[in-house]
């Protein structure tokens, strides 16, 4: 299992350093072993533990590291590299005849889920191929399951699935109101081996200097769950990083810190314990949107931060339960000369500070695709220049979708895994359609968009998950995507249905003519839901934009944008040259706008930090009533 040389010494050293690993962690436990293992272990590990040992000095970076973190990190980092290349494998062979391994995963889905209510009802035990699943079970959407997750949440069982669910796990509610889905352990079995070892194995190929034993700054939130009448957690579907206290040695912050509730003193002791090490190799997060709020914090409170590292101190602006406080502290010295370092980086600003702060960064590991593009931009144009980043997998509540075997690339492109949910395609011209006909992934057309049907693991089957794609190309047989657009995010007050990414496109047009103007944060409404707060009868868009380098907006600028998606989109230039669609309205808002609204947003739906996305049709008028009010142009 733990080949890392074609050398058994290696081998049998790497399993004693596992023992040795284990005993560390573990401390007094005793250790239920085979009889002479241990005696031959001592063989091999006299011999051979230097040699181990060399190997891991040859990947450290930095001092301050117990032996047992170390030994830790080495073993885990070792173990997972395996389980990559092994799953790489397996992922290489799939998309060799993906017709087979989608059909193998569909039947093997309902063989599962047979005996429950649900498969019974349909008869999932007499389908024995794809056409036939798809000829009697139809197309659904959410409220085809709202009543049967329902009756789970209340404590019955295998209405769906024949386990219990771990989670009912909550949707950030991008596209409308959040939905509850089941999150079940072969779901997050599939996440694991099938996503985060293959694009492990992909990051240390792209970035071999990834594999060093320097620590990780994971920007992660503590989540918040309430209990279903059954007593099952409700809430987002996202494991905390002291899950397993083994991983805990790969991150910089501290068991600690992660039980703190706010979002705001967790941020901060991430920053704290991630400038104290100026070795750190990547910085990690779901979203790039986290990544960007981090570092706008620390804009904010870097000196408060460079004091705490000074004085070996807490900042006593946070509010921690005493007990808590003091485990943090102890883990703080005063350490001046750090201080003095981060001093000197801070006072030549902050374009590019976060290599100037660690100089081994290797990456950003996030998603910055989607609604996060414009997150990632930014910080590749100021915070992070000449970071590479890495937006490893294309993911929902739903499950794994896709992974992206392409690192260095700048586009975010991502090969379809074919055993983690059967895929169907919708073509975008039947979106309207209540039951189309779909394709399988080896059916679809290069260049063309769809939107994504799949049946997971988790009890949902033929489910539009609201998402489109565009088939960019093919692995072998397997599709490569590239995500487009949310449905529930097309705006549309005459039919015209502008996505996206449509305007995205037009807007970074429009804000590049605008001298000085730098596009921070963007959302949309429809004027059907402002009333006459924004006057005027005709239907047409309202635009709220933060910007900086620009303070106020000339009606020049206002209608440059409404030009630009004109000329990148026939059907709202029709529109407008009809007159049935009005001139768009667009706002300059305060800086910060964004931030606060997020925190809005959150606060209304119980979304997680960790899974919020920032909604650029606004569906909710009290939020765009909220942006109207932090309007200064």
């Amino acid at each position: 299992m733990f080949q890392v040389t074609s050398s058994p010494l290696h081998v049998a050293l790497l399993l004693s350093l596992v023992v040795l690993f284990i005993a560390v962690t573990v401390g007094e436990q005793t250790l239920a072993m085979p009889p002479g293992v241990p005696a031959a272990l001592g063989v091999v590990s006299a011999a051979g533990l230097v040699l181990l040992w060399r190997d891991i000095r040859s990947k450290l970076r930095g001092e301050n590291r117990t032996v047992g973190g170390l030994l830790s990190q080495y073993v885990a980092v070792k173990v997972i590299r395996w389980l990559g290349r092994r799953q790489r494998g397996r992922l290489e062979a799939d998309t060799l005849n993906v017709r087979r391994v989608q059909e193998e995963t569909l039947l093997m889905r309902l063989h599962r889920h047979a005996h429950t209510c649900y498969g019974k009802q349909y008869d999932f035990s007499s389908i024995k191929d794809s056409e036939l699943f798809r000829v009697r079970h139809p197309i659904t959407t959410y409220e085809h399951y709202r009543e049967l997750i329902g009756r789970i949440a209340a404590g019955e069982e295998k209405v769906i699935t024949p386990e219990k669910p771990l989670i009912l796990a909550m949707t950030s509610g991008t596209s409308g109101p959040s939905a509850m889905l089941l999150s079940t352990k072969e779901t997050g079995s599939e996440f694991f081996l099938q996503g985060v070892t293959v694009c492990l194995d992909a990051m240390c190929q792209a970035f071999p200097s990834s594999d060093s034993l320097q620590r990780t700054t994971k920007f992660f939130y503590k989540p918040t769950f309430r209990q279903s009448e059954a007593g099952i957690p409700i809430g987002p579907n996202s494991s905390t990083p002291d899950s397993s206290r083994y991983m805990l040695n790969l991150y910089t912050t501290p068991a600690p810190a992660f039980q703190v509730p706010s979002e705001a003193d967790t941020l901060y002791l991430h920053l704290l314990f991630a400038l104290k090490d100026p070795t750190v190799g990547t910085l990690e997060s779901n979203f790039a949107s986290t990544v960007f709020y981090a570092f706008s914090a620390l804009q904010e409170r870097w000196q408060e931060l460079v004091d705490d590292i000074e004085h070996g101190t807490v900042s006593g602006s946070l509010a921690l339960e005493p007990e808590l406080r003091a485990e943090l502290e102890a883990l703080m010295t005063p350490d001046a000369k750090r201080a003095a370092e981060l001093q000197a980086c801070f006072r030549e600003g902050f374009r590019g500070i976060a290599k100037r702060l660690w100089p081994h960064l290797h990456m950003v590991l996030a998603v910055d695709s989607g609604s996060n593009q414009i997150y990632g931009e930014m910080l590749r144009g100021s915070y992070c220049q000449d970071v590479p980043f890495y937006s490893p997998f294309y993911a929902a509540t739903e499950g794994l979708i896709g992974v992206n075997l392409w690192p260095l690339e700048s586009s975010r492109r991502y090969l379809l895994c074919p055993r983690s949910m059967f895929c169907e395609f919708l073509p975008e011209g039947s979106l309207d359609e209540e039951q189309p006909p779909t394709l399988l992934m080896d059916q679809v057309t290069e260049g063309r968009n769809y939107e994504l049907v799949v049946t997971n693991a988790s009890g949902l089957f033929r489910y539009r998950i609201g998402d489109v794609v565009k088939v960019v190309g093919f692995h072998n047989q397997c599709p490569i995507v590239e995500f487009q657009y949310r449905r529930g995010q097309m705006l549309s007050v005459r039919g015209e249905k502008v996505s996206e990414a449509l305007f995205l496109g037009a807007l970074k047009n429009a804000v590049a003519q605008w001298p000085g103007a730098q596009l921070v944060d963007y959302g949309c409404a429809e004027s059907g839901i402002m009333g006459d707060s924004t006057g005027g009868w005709d239907p047409h868009y309202q635009v709220f934009l933060e910007l900086k380098g620009v303070r106020k907006l000339t009606e020049e600028q206002r209608y440059k944008l409404d030009a630009c998606l004109q000329q990148d989109s026939a059907v709202y230039k029709s529109f407008r040259i009809k007159g049935s669609i009005g001139r768009m309205r667009v706002q300059l808002v305060a800086e910060g706008a964004f931030k606060e609204l997020r925190l809005h947003m959150m606060a209304f739906s119980n979304t997680s930090p960790n899974t919020f996305k920032m909604h650029r049709v606004l569906r909710r008028r009290e939020y765009a009533d909220f942006l109207l009010g932090k309007t200064v142009s």
